[in-house]
């Protein structure tokens, strides 16, 4: 029997794909939410958790999504996304944290199926519609520490804030500012974060 902890913030997507992966014979399907799904993995012990990167919750992967993806590797389960190749920031934040396997969610539902019974296996599952997503994954044109800068900017956070949390001075959290929207061909900071969101880099 496989284990799979399906974590989704909406309750009506949650409940369809419980009762939808729960009418096969090998599998027992837990819900969760993004809030208690760390807690949940660690007393359920899943073979696979199933996370919707695109969903409102996730914050994919922001504190709540980095924990639960860092305790499901520690738990030594297999992590499964469920996404389009529309964010492709989001494929690369769930590649960098480990996810084992990639379902579109344009797809049917026997390849959530394979997908599952593939990770669970310790196999490595792509969909191949989301190639040309994960092509454009390659190419976020910020660095890890920018997108910690842009992150931050992105929460609402302060020059000054930015740069007493990441230990810089505030004229190196301008000078990030300033690369981050040349690097995004942005207008300003404001249109920086926008064009990041919708690229799912933030």
């Amino acid at each position: 029997m496989i284990r799979v902890l399906l974590v989704h913030d909406t309750s009506l997507m949650r409940s369809a794909l419980t009762a939808l992966l729960g009418k096969e014979g090998d599998l027992e399907v837990i819900p969760s939410s993004w809030r208690a799904a760390a807690v949940q993995a660690q007393s359920l012990r899943p073979h696979v958790c199933v996370v919707d990167i695109d969903c409102p919750g996730s914050a994919m992967l922001g504190a709540v999504a980095a924990g639960l993806a860092r305790r499901i590797t520690e738990l030594g389960a297999a992590l499964l996304v469920l996404a389009t190749d529309s964010r492709p920031g989001l494929l690369r934040r769930a590649f960098d944290a480990g996810a084992l396997g990639y379902v579109s969610k344009d797809g049917g539902p026997q390849r959530l199926l394979d997908g599952i019974r593939r990770v669970a296996a310790g196999e490595r599952f792509v969909d191949e519609t989301l190639a040309f997503g994960f092509l454009r994954a390659a190419q976020v044109p910020l660095t890890p520490r920018e997108l910690s800068v842009l992150g931050m900017a992105a929460e609402g956070s302060t020059i000054a804030e930015i740069a007493r949390s990441l230990h810089l001075s505030g004229g190196t959290v301008r000078n990030y500012m300033s690369a981050i929207t040349r690097k995004t061909g942005a207008r300003n900071r404001v249109d920086a974060i926008r064009i990041s969101q919708h690229a799912g880099w933030v």
